[in-house]
C-alpha cells in the first residue's frame, strides 16, 4: 500500500499552499509539476541519498513519510507535517531522483512558521533554515531560471523585509537573464514592482532600469499572444498591472527611447488625428525620446500638430520658455520656468492658480509624481477658494493609484476608490460646473469599491473611518459597492 501511495504522489501536482499576497497573479503557488501517465523510466542518478540507496526498513519509513507529510499539508496542519517532513527529508532529499517538490514543501512549512512567531530570533533562524532547503534542492536537482524566478517570488511574498530588498530585485534579475529575457508569469508583477521603486528613488540606474522594463514589456505582449485557455486570464491580469507601474517610468529622463515612444504614441495619434491633446502628446513624448525630425512618424504628427492643434504662443518671456520647454518634453525644465513664472510675473491670484494647476497636471500626466501633483494642485485651490478642478484632479490621482498602493485588484487596490470618492463630492459641493464630471466618476467607481464580503472578513464596519496608506495617507469612510 505505501508503495502504491507513493506512486500516486508521484504522480500528482505539487500541494497549492493557500497564500493570498500575491499582487496581481491569479495562481498563488508555484506552477505544478505535470507528469505523464506513463512516464519513462530511465535510470535515475542524483549527487543527493534517493530511495534508492537506502536499505529496506529506512527506504520504507522515508516512502511512508513522503506521503504522510503531504496528507498533513493538504489539511493546512503544519505542526503535524514538520516532523515527518524533517524524517522525509533528511532520509532521502533526492527523493526518486525526480520528485522535488518537498523542498517547495519545506519552504512552505517554515514560511508559516515565519508568520507565527513574533520573535525575531526565530524569524531569522527560520529564514536560515529556508535559505538551506534552497540550497539544498539546488545541490540535489540543480537551478534553472524557473526555479531562481520561484526562490525570488518566495523571498517576496513569504519572507519580505527578512530578506533584503536588494536579494529579491537580483535574484528577479537572475532568472531573467538565465531564461535570456524569458519570463514565468508569476514573476512579472512583483519584479516589476521592485524595478519601478528603485528607478524612482534611485537605486538602479537609468540604463539597467530600461533594459529590464523592456524586457517585461515584451515577455507581457509574448504571454499574451501564446497563451491558451486559463493561462490567458493570468496573462490579462498581468497586463492590467505591470504596463501601469512602466508607463510611470516615462516620467524619468532618458529613460526610454524613441522607439518605444515612437511605437506607443503614434499607434495613439493614429487612432485618434483630431484630438489635439493627443497630437501635443504624442509629439511631445516622441521628442522626448529623441526622435530625430527626419522621423517619419514624428513629421507627420508634427504635420498635424502645426495645421490643426496650433496656439499662438504668448509674448516673448518666461511662460513662452516654459511653453516650449513643455512642447519638447522637457518636463522638469518647463516646471520650474512655469514655477517661477508663478512665483515672480504672474499678475493675480487667477493667474497662479492656472499655472500651478498646469504643473499639476505635468506631475499627473507626464512626469507621474503623484506626491507632487497633488501638492501643486492644493496650492492652485488656496489661490482659488471655491475651484473643484483641483479636487477633481487630486481624486483622480488617487483612483488611478490601485497598481502604486496595491496588486491593482484586490483590498489595497480597491479601498483608493474611497478618498477618490470623498474629493469628487467636494469638489462638485463647492462648484456646480464640475459637477457632472465628478458624479460620471463617482458612479463608474463605485463600482470598484470593496464589497460587504470584504469588509465583513476584515471584521469593518460600513460608515467607520478608515485610514488608507502608501502615499495618499488620508482618513475617509467604509463604503461598499453593493
Amino acid at each position: 500500500m505505501i508503495i502504491r501511495a507513493l506512486k500516486l504522489f508521484i504522480m500528482t501536482s505539487l500541494v497549492a499552499v493557500n497564500w493570498q499576497c500575491s499582487p496581481k497573479v491569479a495562481p498563488n503557488e508555484t506552477p505544478p509539476v505535470v507528469v505523464s501517465e506513463n512516464p519513462p523510466k530511465p535510470e535515475v542518478t542524483n549527487p543527493c541519498k534517493m530511495f534508492s540507496d537506502l536499505p529496506g526498513l529506512e527506504r520504507e519509513k522515508a516512502e511512508t513519510a513522503f506521503v504522510l507529510y503531504k496528507d498533513q499539508l493538504k489539511i493546512n496542519n503544519y505542526t503535524a507535517a514538520l516532523p515527518i517532513w524533517k524524517q522525509a527529508y533528511t532520509l532521502a532529499p533526492g527523493s526518486n531522483g525526480r520528485v522535488k517538490g518537498h523542498f517547495d514543501d519545506g519552504v512552505a512549512i517554515y514560511s508559516h512558521l515565519v508568520t507565527m512567531t513574533a520573535d525575531s530570533a526565530k524569524k531569522r533562524l527560520f529564514v536560515d533554515t529556508i535559505r538551506m532547503i534552497q540550497n539544498k534542492r539546488q545541490e540535489c536537482f540543480g537551478a534553472d531560471a524557473s526555479y531562481i524566478g520561484q526562490k525570488a517570488f518566495d523571498y517576496y511574498y513569504r519572507l519580505y523585509g527578512l530578506v533584503p530588498e536588494v536579494e529579491i530585485y537580483n535574484t528577479f534579475k537572475k532568472a531573467i537573464d538565465m531564461g535570456n529575457g524569458k519570463m514565468d508569469y508569476y514573476i512579472i508583477n512583483p519584479f516589476t514592482k521592485l524595478l519601478y521603486d528603485r528607478v524612482q528613488n534611485g537605486t538602479e540606474t537609468v540604463e539597467e532600469g530600461s533594459k529590464y522594463a523592456l524586457l517585461v514589456t515584451k515577455a507581457i505582449t509574448d504571454g499574451l499572444a501564446t497563451c491558451k485557455g486559463e493561462q490567458c486570464e493570468t496573462w490579462k491580469i498581468i497586463n492590467e498591472y505591470a504596463p501601469d507601474l512602466l508607463e510611470g517610468l516615462e516620467g524619468v529622463d532618458g529613460f526610454y527611447t524613441c522607439e518605444y515612444y515612437a511605437a506607443k504614441y503614434h499607434a495613439l495619434f493614429k487612432a485618434t488625428p483630431d484630438d489635439c491633446e493627443v497630437v501635443n502628446k504624442a509629439y511631445r513624448q516622441m521628442v522626448r525620446g529623441g526622435c530625430p525630425n527626419d522621423d517619419a512618424r514624428l513629421k507627420e504628427v508634427f504635420a498635424v500638430k502645426n495645421s490643426k492643434c496650433f496656439v499662438a504662443p504668448p509674448a516673448p518671456g518666461t511662460l513662452t520658455q516654459a511653453y516650449e520647454a513643455y512642447s519638447k518634453g522637457q518636463y522638469n525644465t518647463a516646471i520650474k520656468l512655469f514655477d517661477k513664472y508663478v512665483d515672480v510675473e504672474a499678475p493675480d491670484k487667477e493667474k497662479k492658480a492656472k499655472y500651478l494647476m498646469l504643473i499639476s497636471n505635468i506631475y499627473y500626466v507626464d512626469v507621474k509624481n503623484f506626491p507632487k501633483s497633488r501638492q501643486y494642485a492644493y496650492e492652485a485651490a488656496k489661490q482659488r477658494p471655491g475651484w473643484g478642478e483641483p479636487y477633481m484632479v487630486i481624486g483622480k490621482l488617487y483612483a488611478s493609484s490601485g497598481p502604486l498602493c496595491g496588486p491593482g485588484r484586490g483590498w489595497d487596490s480597491q479601498i483608493v476608490t474611497w478618498p477618490a470618492i470623498d474629493k469628487w463630492e467636494y469638489a462638485k459641493s463647492i462648484d456646480g460646473s464640475v459637477a457632472s464630471e465628478a458624479n460620471t466618476l463617482i458612479n463608474r467607481y463605485k463600482a470598484y469599491m470593496p464589497n460587504r464580503e470584504d469588509i465583513h472578513q476584515r471584521s469593518l464596519l460600513a460608515g467607520s473611518n478608515f485610514f488608507v496608506p502608501c502615499w495618499i495617507k488620508e482618513n475617509t469612510k467604509i463604503r461598499t459597492s453593493d
